[in-house]
């Protein structure tokens, strides 16, 4: 059907046959006839055997994302739209989609695109040079599903400004799909009142895949002292707040960051209870301890410390550094809220470095939850990039 065939070198392409999306550039044998980087493949096997239909990039080391594995799939916007379809039919079973990622890259079997939905505005960031030529096609179909629910979508914003497109042969960009509009957009989510920014603000704008955690740490929050570290815009430090927290304070290196938690706390009532500072977490923790400071709860939402299996050794390190330093300050029988947002960072070797600092702080954990993102970034199995985020809460004993 499609012009160019691509065969796989014999004993290759584990992922797909395991049910991922991608086909990396040394798993290749051969590519026989004409096409253009972005255009549909047929993906076949060393032995002629039929595997899919994807997109190829040979300025990619993910060479090709797989589109659909049926022989018989036509990929044109009636397939785009069902998938689309699917992908929002998909939200509305599980969560509460006022705003929400509605579509999440492969696990939406879409691969290289994601699109969060803040109120009635679009955001989206495309990183895969296939894709790229479907942006358009997948946002019109998007904002029609939406439509025949009774959502009008008064804007799209694009932050394709991730590095990751470099590797892919693309230019950065960012800015408005259609009509400009206003970017500061109000949303409210477990009750808490946000002001997001999607021109400004990191990724799309806020991080949505907390959503579920964020609500989880309410019921141990009230009446409490709380600490929230790396707090970004006040996310999980508002929802201490809002759960009836004594006092809270939120630190985060990003003074842009600080200055919208302040709004934020201002936009829920809350400054007086809900304290900002722009500092450097890792030199500030051992300043507390110093100072003899003790928190009720405290909660550790660090950036992704490595973003590569290169990096990962300087990763741990941060990770055991940033969790023995909070544990330090938890009082007896108080509340530890950590996580990592690392897919590198796989869940065993989190677990380890979290045993590693509460050994080096002479505490004992007890595991209250487990959690995962939230399920509008759902976990495909077999394409282990969808699954990234993993977050605890313990309560901190002392050594017996």
């Amino acid at each position: 059907m499609y012009n160019a065939i691509v065969t796989l070198k014999k004993g290759e392409g584990r992922t797909i046959k395991a049910g991922g999306a991608w086909v990396y550039d040394n798993e290749i044998s051969s590519i026989m006839g004409s096409f253009e980087d972005g255009d549909i493949v047929t993906v076949q096997d060393f032995d002629g055997y039929f595997m899919g239909y994807g997109f190829i990039n040979r300025k990619s080391k993910i060479t090709i994302r797989l589109m659909s594995r049926k022989k018989d799939a036509v990929i044109d916007e009636n397939f785009i739209r069902m998938r689309v379809k699917n992908a929002w039919e998909y939200r509305k079973q599980t969560i509460d989609t006022s705003s929400c990622r509605v579509i999440f890259g492969e696990a939406d079997f879409l691969p290289g695109i994601v699109v969060d939905k803040f109120s009635d505005v679009l955001v989206v960031e495309s990183l895969a040079l296939g894709i790229d030529k479907w942006k358009l096609t997948i946002l019109n179909c998007l904002k029609e599903v939406l439509a025949e629910d009774g959502i009008e979508i008064r804007g799209i914003y694009e932050r394709s400004d991730a590095k990751v497109r470099l590797q892919e042969g693309m230019e950065r960009v960012k800015g408005f799909i259609g009509e400009p509009f206003d970017t500061k957009v109000e949303i409210v989510e477990n009750g808490v009142h946000y002001m997001v920014d999607v021109e400004d603000g990191q990724k799309t704008g806020f991080f949505l895949d907390q959503k579920n955690n964020r609500a989880s740490i309410q019921k141990i929050c009230k009446g409490k002292k709380v600490l929230d570290c790396f707090t970004h815009t006040g996310s999980f430090a508002l929802n201490a707040g809002i759960a009836g927290a004594e006092s809270v304070l939120g630190v985060d290196a990003s003074e842009l960051g600080v200055e919208q938690a302040r709004e934020n706390a201002r936009l829920n009532g809350l400054e007086g209870k809900v304290q900002f500072v722009c500092a450097d977490v890792f030199d500030l923790l051992p300043q507390l301890e110093e100072k003899g400071e003790k928190f009720d709860v405290v909660i550790l939402d660090p950036p992704a410390f490595t973003k590569s299996r290169s990096s990962i050794k300087n990763a741990v390190k941060g990770y055991r550094e940033i969790n023995l330093r909070g544990l330090k300050l938890v009082k007896e029988g108080g509340f530890l809220a950590t996580c990592s947002c690392s897919h590198f960072m796989d869940p065993d070797l989190f677990q380890k470095t979290i045993q590693e600092a509460a050994r080096g702080a002479h505490k004992r954990l007890r595991q209250v939850e487990f959690r995962t993102q939230a399920c509008d970034h759902p976990i495909l199995w077999a394409a282990d990039q969808s699954y990234y985020l993993k977050f605890y809460i313990f309560q901190v004993c002392s050594e017996m």
